[in-house]
């Protein structure tokens, strides 16, 4: 991507509802890299591809057409910040362009709706527009550099994954984020289990609490094994498991061993940007960023 370009920002539930400074992060950054965003107007929940198309899949695909329809009316590509929504999105579009049957099934239910839907809108996510511009474009961003900040990049499962319906290369480990996390100044930091699930996911948060923590615990103490600085996600529902996980963790010991910092990679950019720490939401968390932000700013 060499301009400027515009996409239907598709927020989902969490992150609004959650964690409106990983959004605001987003809308802060992104025009600064010529990535312009229009909000979705009218959109619904995405829906998650783990729980509502295992129970009810006619509904999963109308409600996702619906929300892409309207990001194609639009005369957008619809774009997102969360794997669970990037990740129905793109199934979607594989399901009725691999089916033409299910477009025309989609269409019929919008008909008298006033929706129009021709399945030709591209579904994006935040970190793919991002990785599209190059290291060297982000590093020419960078008034702060990250340097001497360790990171443990969590990628979330959604986003790889199933590889035949992502644009990402098949094959081989992924390093694309590993790469961005760089480009700050900061040393992405290998750990054990780094490709394995936060634990959130497939409605195992939901049904499987305890479960759900345990997964994040194993995950969390290679982090902390590590020695990282903080964890850079790009999903508000991993992000979401990061830092309660932690909090639920550190009640139920009765101390503090888990205080790893949980960042938005926009939030890590922004302050390799020189951006005010408040504009991109880091005095906002659940888990303080103190430690991380003392290091940074001295």
């Amino acid at each position: 991507m060499t301009e400027s370009q515009t996409y239907s920002f598709f927020l989902g539930c969490v992150m609004p509802n959650r964690f409106p400074n990983l959004e605001a992060s987003i809308r802060v950054v992104l025009p600064r890299l010529g990535i312009n965003l229009e909000d979705l107007e009218g959109a619904s929940c995405c829906p998650a591809p783990g729980v509502v198309r295992s129970f009810d899949e006619p509904t999963w695909l109308a409600l996702a057409s619906r929300n892409l329809a309207l990001a194609e009316m639009s005369g957008n590509d619809i774009i997102t910040g969360c794997n669970g929504c990037y990740g129905t999105f793109k199934e979607a579009l594989a399901e009725i362009h691999e089916h033409p049957i299910r477009l025309k099934e989609v269409q019929k239910i919008f008909k008298g709706m006033g929706l129009k839907f021709s399945g030709k809108v591209e579904a994006r996510h935040v970190i793919e527009v991002i990785s599209e511009l190059g290291p060297d474009h982000i590093r020419n961003k960078v008034a702060r550099p990250m340097n001497g900040v360790k990171v443990g990049v969590h990628y979330g499962c959604h986003l790889l994954k199933p590889s035949k319906n992502r644009p990402w290369k098949h094959n081989q480990r992924h390093t694309f984020l590993d790469e961005l996390v760089e480009s700050t100044g900061a040393t992405s930091v290998d750990y054990k289990d780094k490709d394995m699930c936060c634990g959130a996911g497939g409605g195992v948060r939901g049904s499987q609490v305890e479960l759900s923590i345990d997964i994040a615990k194993e995950k969390l103490d290679n982090l902390i094994d590590a020695g990282v600085d903080c964890i850079v996600n790009v999903c508000s529902f991993c992000h979401l498991q990061y830092e309660t996980a932690q909090a639920k963790l550190n009640e139920e010991l009765g101390e503090r061993r888990y205080q790893i910092p949980v960042i938005y990679y926009t939030q890590l950019l922004g302050l390799a940007m020189g951006l005010d720490t408040a504009e991109l939401g880091l005095d906002k968390h659940i888990i303080s960023t103190r430690p991380l932000l003392d290091k940074v700013l001295g």
